[in-house]
């Protein structure tokens, strides 16, 4: 099987809405980058609904679908962040965060109504939202010589790179990104040129 350089996740942030015998359920999902942004965001839903019960949520980061967590927030275990991780799971999304805020109605729903509640809430919520495909891409820092500018833009505009940010003085560096299947045919180009670094920083 080759490398699969690629990933899906969603556009823009989307909201979804259920009810069920009396209980209300929203649905927030967001693309997110990092699990550094889960906390601030549940912290604004906690303070936009102060009489919710439940703010129950899973993510999965990373291209490669690798990191995941889950919060069932009170309910029985399995009955919330379980169903929504794995919606993340058969949609095949990921660097997504989803959390499903629950006022509570009065009657109990039991298990099979709670999964059904949060999991077709989810599912409401990614169908107002447009799932795209993305590149994995390495991030590094192409440091070269000035008189050696033109011959590195030239590679890097026949290669479409992507430049993130760059300073030009006497010594040169150019922060870019570069799709994980083409690094070693950038690197072997940019290798026949004299002087010219190219040094990994981190991969997105």
């Amino acid at each position: 099987m080759l490398f699969d350089d690629t990933y899906q996740t969603i556009e823009k942030p989307a909201v979804g809405h259920f009810s069920d015998r009396g209980s209300k359920f929203l649905a927030f999902a967001y693309p997110i980058a990092s699990d550094v942004e889960v906390k601030p965001i549940l912290t604004r839903l906690k303070a936009e609904h102060p009489k919710a019960n439940h703010f129950c949520w899973a993510m999965r980061l990373s291209p490669d679908r690798s990191i995941f967590r889950l919060n069932d927030d009170g309910e029985p275990a399995g009955t919330a962040g379980r169903p929504i991780l794995n919606l993340l799971l058969s949609r095949d999304i990921t660097n997504v965060l989803l959390v499903v805020v629950r006022y509570f109605g009065g009657t109990l729903l039991g298990v099979p109504g709670l999964i059904n509640a949060y999991k077709t809430t989810a599912t409401n919520a990614l169908a107002h939202t447009i799932v795209v495909r993305k590149t994995i891409n390495d991030i590094y820092s192409i440091e070269f010589g000035y008189l050696q500018m033109n011959e590195v833009m030239k590679i890097i505009k026949n290669d479409q790179i992507d430049i993130i940010s760059q300073t030009s003085d006497t010594a040169c560096s150019i922060r870019v990104a570069i799709r994980k299947t083409m690094v070693n045919q950038v690197a072997a180009k940019l290798g026949q040129l004299a002087d010219v670094k190219m040094i990994y920083k981190t991969t997105q």
